[in-house]
């Protein structure tokens, strides 16, 4: 089966020299039958003409967000509109550091990042620019925000740079760009098209008095970014997050709590309205028996004792709330991994398991970056390589998807 038959493919070329192994992009995505239009910023245009790209996809390209003529044509005036609801994906190459800057902050000044604020399909980024431009700091935080925002970037490669000099930061070739295409269109092909998915992320904050609290440092991004990833795929998302200064995708249904009884009420709220439950939200495996109605003060003769209590057991009460639904816990264990995961895959009787790991290196808390391995009810274990958390959520939902057939 080709993907790309007649797939609506948004092409946004910017300012650099690999301008040009866009015009082979294009031709390979035509010979595949793939329907392909064009915008570009004003600076590529100084590297190939708007001309060569319309002549190769066969549409008309589009550089400026305004008519040409403002007193004589509004034919403009919703095109960004309309192309972010034309196209199944958007590509972004070669994207140059301005313009990463700009999407990584919101700005809608151009076509490109006004049709990206309305676009309704995954948008790929493909960086490309100078070694030195690539590492600097700020584009490396742009880069960590764009992946944050659930953008899937396409790493430069290695070699011989238009400045002489020789390192990262050359645009892939052609075939490796469309290859990428590929996976992404076969990744959202909506193969959970209607499907309702609960999904949890987070920590949970257990109040001590009106000022302190016991929690955890997880960031939530694993759980937005598997929000977004069954978002892709046609699901229908309920994400209920903890403390988190994230924001969630477009056209989820979002529920915000603080507490691991807020976090368990919601949980078992909505737990029966959903095929699959995905529990990746930290929550307290202990809460305060009391919390103090006033700032509990500092006093240099006594140490402090608080006593706990267990929270509720969230995940191994779901399958008695909903027997039918697929329902994935998260593991994060500092001894004898595998062998603790699994023994609460089976405690908990849940179908399946990802174990997260403290010892691996970019993986873990706060980062970009995970590292895992998914252990299901049928025994099987498969330790993933370090990838960014979208493409673990990807992953996970790729076996879940197996496991509903």
């Amino acid at each position: 089966m080709n993907i790309f038959q007649n797939k609506n493919i948004l092409i946004a070329v910017t300012g650099g020299i690999a301008a040009y192994k866009m015009c082979s992009v294009v031709r390979l995505l035509k010979k595949e039958n793939a329907n392909i239009k064009v915008i570009m910023t004003e600076a590529a245009t100084q590297f190939v003409t708007p001309l060569t790209f319309s002549t190769l996809s066969e549409n008309e390209v589009t550089v400026s967000l305004w008519p040409e003529n403002k007193f004589t044509s509004t034919d403009k005036s919703v095109e960004h509109i309309s192309l972010g609801l034309w196209a199944n994906v958007m590509l972004i190459a070669p994207a140059s550091a301005h313009t990463i800057s700009k999407i990584a902050n919101g700005f809608a000044d151009d076509l490109i990042g006004s049709t990206i604020l309305s676009l309704r399909c995954p948008l790929v980024i493909a960086p490309a620019m100078d070694v030195d431009m690539f590492k600097n700091e700020s584009t490396q935080k742009n880069i960590s925000k764009l992946k944050e925002l659930g953008y899937l970037i396409i790493p430069p490669e290695t070699g011989e740079l238009a400045s002489g000099l020789k390192g990262v930061g050359r645009l892939p070739e052609p075939e490796t760009l469309v290859n990428f295409l590929e996976k992404v269109l076969n990744k959202t092909c909506y193969d959970l098209k209607n499907k309702n998915i609960l999904i949890t992320a987070g920590p949970t904050f257990e109040p001590i008095d009106p000022v302190r609290f016991i929690g955890n440092y997880s960031s939530g991004k694993m759980g937005f970014a598997l929000a977004r990833a069954a978002k892709n795929r046609g699901a229908k998302v309920t994400l209920i997050t903890g403390p988190v200064s994230l924001e969630a995708p477009k056209n989820i249904k979002r529920i915000n709590v603080t507490t691991s009884q807020e976090m368990s009420k919601n949980v078992f709220n909505e737990s029966k309205k959903n095929e699959i439950i995905i529990m990746s939200a930290a929550v307290a495996d202990f809460t305060p028996t009391k919390t103090e109605k006033n700032k509990i003060k500092k006093n240099l003769k006594n140490n402090l004792t608080i006593k706990l209590k267990t929270t509720t057991d969230i995940l191994g009460s779901l399958k008695k709330k909903n027997k039918k639904a697929i329902i994935v816990g998260f593991a994060l264990e500092t001894e004898n991994e595998v062998k603790n995961a699994t023994s609460k895959l089976y405690h908990k009787n849940i179908d399946m398991i990802v174990l997260n790991s403290l010892k691996d290196k970019g993986a873990g808390f706060g980062g970009d970056n995970n590292k895992v391995t998914i252990i299901d009810k049928f025994e099987s274990i498969e330790e993933l390589p370090l990838l960014s958390k979208y493409e673990v959520a990807d992953e996970i939902l790729n076996r879940v998807v197996k496991l509903l057939k």
